[in-house]
């Protein structure tokens, strides 16, 4: 890594007074995983429309892989591959023609694009289906062949929108294997997603974007090492009540609290602290301690950090994009 692939240069879009994206600049360096993160409507897709040809920004400048990816957008195709957030091949063509379809359109012979066809389905776990109508696929199965046909030509920047949403467990992992694959064998891959410990398993460097702003771009291990700093305490209590976590605060006044559900807080120091205060302090209210955890920061918690949003509204959006 260390060479600029991708370069993003106060990227706008604006749908009438609406603005999806505004100012928005970073790089992507050659062989890493790099995630966009941010909640639904955040414009992970817009942005990565934008990069891919797929929309034309209103404003700023694009560099993918040393080519001006506007005003030379046919010839920057050539060289990215891309996953959409829902599948783009045919419901009747097997999966076996879908792929071999998406190579003719790149201009790929009969013969090289049929063999690349049949590698890519036995890759992926896919030589017994190939013949069945893409219609005919699981979610999982679906979502493979996507992926599958984004790279039909080998491209070395690979664009996955929301690869796992929406499909079960055993599928999300197996995908997960097949971009770090992916990646090992030297393809870029910019990936977006609201998943926040799928950015955390899987990427070298995160951007986060928040209402149309990207707002920071950093290495996991230097977003992990900044949160590091903070102790952190989990207690799972019999209930609690707003007039509870008050009290709390009035009680430890460096300590901050909050809520992660009807019976789970946490405790939030600058260092580390003492437990038999806080377990006198719930004891003297009443409320019993069922258990007391020290927590390891997470992904997650730069998150929360950094962009103010709770990951509750983010558990809400998969719970939704799950139905």
């Amino acid at each position: 890594m260390g060479e600029t692939i991708i370069e993003a240069m106060g990227l706008c879009k604006w749908f009438g007074d609406f603005t999806a994206v505004r100012d928005a600049s970073f790089t992507v360096e050659a062989g890493e995983i790099f995630g966009f993160l941010g909640p639904n409507g955040a414009g992970k897709t817009t942005t990565i429309n934008m990069l891919t040809g797929l929309a034309k920004p209103t404003a700023g400048a694009i560099l993918i892989a040393g080519e001006d990816g506007i005003r030379h957008i046919k010839k920057v195709q050539q060289r990215i591959g891309i996953v959409p957030d829902e599948s783009n091949l045919y419901e009747d063509m097997s999966g076996f023609d879908n792929l071999v379809f998406c190579a003719s359109l790149y201009g790929m012979e009969k013969a090289q694009r049929e063999a690349r066809a049949r590698q890519l389905l036995a890759q992926f776990g896919l030589a017994e289906t190939g013949k069945r109508p893409f219609k005919a696929f699981s979610k999982g199965m679906k979502r493979k062949l996507t992926i599958a046909a984004g790279i039909i030509h080998a491209p070395r920047i690979l664009f996955l929108d929301e690869p796992t949403t929406g499909i079960d467990v055993e599928s999300a992992r197996q995908i997960r294997k097949l971009i770090q694959d992916l990646n090992g064998q030297g393809t870029t891959i910019f990936l977006t997603t609201h998943y926040i410990e799928e950015a955390e398993r899987l990427c070298h460097r995160v951007g986060f974007i928040v209402d149309g702003s990207v707002i920071r771009v950093d290495a996991i291990g230097s977003l992990m090492q900044d949160e590091d700093q903070a102790y952190r305490l989990d207690f799972t209590l019999e209930s609690h009540q707003p007039a509870l976590l008050e009290a709390m605060s009035q009680a430890f006044p460096n300590i901050q609290v909050s809520v992660l559900d009807p019976q789970r807080i946490r405790l939030l120091s600058p260092t580390r602290v003492e437990l038999a205060p806080f377990i006198q302090f719930f004891e003297d209210a009443q409320i019993p301690v069922y258990e007391v955890k020290l927590v390891h920061p997470s992904l997650e918690d730069v998150f929360v950090r950094i962009t103010g949003i709770e990951i509750a509204r983010l558990k809400k959006e998969k719970e939704g994009q799950r139905k």
